[in-house]
């Protein structure tokens, strides 16, 4: 699942709940945004790998940890603290690596 910043209609809580969802607890996930302004969570690409292209990525959630999975999305603290750092950072750019705790 991807969610394009640029367009309120993708970009909402909903949105970040259901990409949450979908991140696999069992691995490491890391939550990335593209120059062009889509977000999405990566397994196999994760850390300081790869980052031609990136606007920004957030610290790596360690497999096991909590942070994607449908436990996750179901918390709503943690949905809306994941919103609106991706909502900052990306209307706010300087950062490349972020960590939201």
């Amino acid at each position: 699942m991807q969610i394009d910043l640029h367009n309120p209609a993708q970009f909402t809580e909903a949105a970040v709940r259901q990409l949450l969802a979908t991140g696999q607890p069992g691995v490491h996930n890391q939550l990335r945004v593209s120059d062009q302004g889509i977000a999405w969570l990566s397994t196999g690409v994760i850390g300081g790998m790869q980052l031609e292209g990136l606007r920004f990525r957030f610290e790596t959630w360690a497999a096991g940890s909590g942070y994607v999975g449908p436990q996750a999305a179901a918390d709503e603290a943690w949905v809306q603290q994941v919103f609106n750092a991706l909502r900052y950072h990306w209307e706010n750019p300087g950062q490349d690596y972020i960590d939201i705790y």
